[in-house]
């Protein structure tokens, strides 16, 4: 195992622990979102939200990855074998399923939760 694996392990460790707090603010700004939606708000306020809410899942997301890599431990940085030992352990399997959740989330949400919103024209006077 090297030091750089140590220092990515106790890192990866730092960030998964804040998972939890990442995950309540995608929920807010998920529920925001949907207020939103269903209030009937202008193309500018539903493209914020939205992208509120994927920088709060993108936020999510890396913690969630980060947990994942952690949970696999020390070893799994320099070796695929050990990673996929890893994702076979129940805690392993969690983690994977999370961050696969995660990403499809976030996915389904660039796709169809941020509003697209015409540029300004602008005029050219010459």
């Amino acid at each position: 195992m090297s030091r750089e694996a140590e220092v990515r392990h106790h890192a990866d460790q730092e960030v998964g622990k804040s998972f939890p707090e990442f995950l309540e603010k995608a929920r807010v700004a998920e529920a925001e979102l949907r207020r939103v939606q269903a209030a009937g708000a202008s193309p500018e306020e539903l493209r914020a939200a939205g992208l509120v809410f994927d920088a709060a899942l993108t936020d999510a997301l890396r913690a969630a990855e980060a947990g994942q890599r952690a949970t696999f431990g020390p070893r799994a940085y320099d070796d695929r074998i050990r990673r996929r030992k890893g994702r076979a352990t129940p805690k392993g399997a969690e983690w994977t399923s999370e961050v696969n959740r995660l990403r499809t989330l976030r996915e389904e949400n660039r796709l169809t939760g941020i509003a697209r919103v015409p540029r300004p024209v602008t005029v050219v006077v010459r």
